[in-house]
């Protein structure tokens, strides 16, 4: 009925009526063929053609053309981390047990020496081989994958001879042991609740087990925590630098037991360190000594100058 309607409708139009519609339906099209004319440069918002239209999105790279970049940059991070901040080390021997297993993965803090801190007494510390103490340890030919993987930082380096142990001494501390212990700092018997089950603080041998040194500026001194089954500094006062460890050859502290992951943990200092085991300077004792008699001193010249 609709169509029927329009049709008779249109018949009945006549020839005056043709142009004036004629008109109304031009002006529209005129304006959309002036779409690229003086209407898109108005300040109203553009061209009325491209109004409503959604804009084409961009062409994405290739996820195989950005993989190599991608590898590159995790290389680049995961080097620059290895070399300043955190590596990881394998524990290669049982002289740390009970506190670390052989076949522990540790993580290394390697950025606080950047900053001129240096090791503490009851730290973990990993350093290189100051004198050939691992002359005579078996060694392994890694692979191409091992050597890859250590140069980034995501296994320890089989080529680098480091050892772990802790800091019993620094600069400036006597240390002494006698007969089966207990291991003396400054005078002060230590408990040490981390020594191996079943072991004595000291060992009674000739090797190295009795002793008593002074560390000198510059060294520390390193024991591990399984004292019978570990050639630590006690065994290498024949060396060159006599047992101590240069500070220059500390790689950095262990703080946490990464993996296997049943072992996780960290590797904070003991309360066994927190007994104030540092040595008052002469000099300073000399200064607390003489305080009272200037004193002293002091006023009995301002009583006689009163009289």
């Amino acid at each position: 009925m609709g169509d029927l309607a329009v049709g008779a409708r249109s018949g009945h139009e006549g020839p005056e009526d043709r142009p004036e519609r004629s008109d109304e339906t031009a002006a529209p099209a005129a304006e959309r063929h002036s779409g690229s004319g003086s209407d898109s440069s108005d300040g109203d918002g553009g061209s009325r053609e491209t109004e409503g239209q959604e804009p084409q999105p961009s062409k994405q790279r290739s996820f195989w053309r950005e993989l190599p970049l991608l590898i590159g940059i995790a290389l680049v991070l995961a080097l620059l981390i290895k070399t300043f901040l955190v590596q990881a080390f394998s524990i290669p021997s049982d002289s740390m047990q009970n506190t670390l297993q052989q076949g522990d993965r540790v993580l290394v803090d390697k950025l606080t020496p950047w900053f001129g801190s240096e090791p503490s007494r009851g730290e973990v510390v990993v350093f290189h081989d100051p004198d050939n103490w691992l002359a005579g340890e078996p060694t392994t030919t890694p692979n191409a994958l091992q050597t890859a993987l250590s140069w980034i930082g995501l296994m320890p380096s089989v080529e680098e001879k480091d050892l772990i142990k802790r800091v019993v001494g620094v600069a400036g501390d006597t240390i002494e042991c006698k007969g089966t212990g207990p291991l003396k700092v400054n005078g002060k018997s230590l408990n040490e609740p981390y020594v191996y089950p079943g072991n004595t603080p000291c060992s009674v041998d000739d090797q190295g087990g009795q002793f008593r040194v002074t560390v000198p500026p510059g060294k520390i001194w390193v024991m591990g925590d399984h004292r019978q089954n570990s050639l630590d500094s006690r065994y290498h006062q024949q060396d060159e630098h006599q047992g101590f460890v240069p500070v220059g050859n500390v790689v950095g502290r262990a703080i946490v037991i990464a993996w296997p992951p049943t072992r996780w943990d960290t590797l904070p200092i003991p309360d066994t360190f927190d007994q104030g085991l540092s040595v008052t300077a002469p000099g300073a004792l000399g200064l607390i000594g003489a305080t009272p008699l200037v004193l002293w001193r002091r006023r009995r010249v301002t009583t006689r100058q009163g009289a």
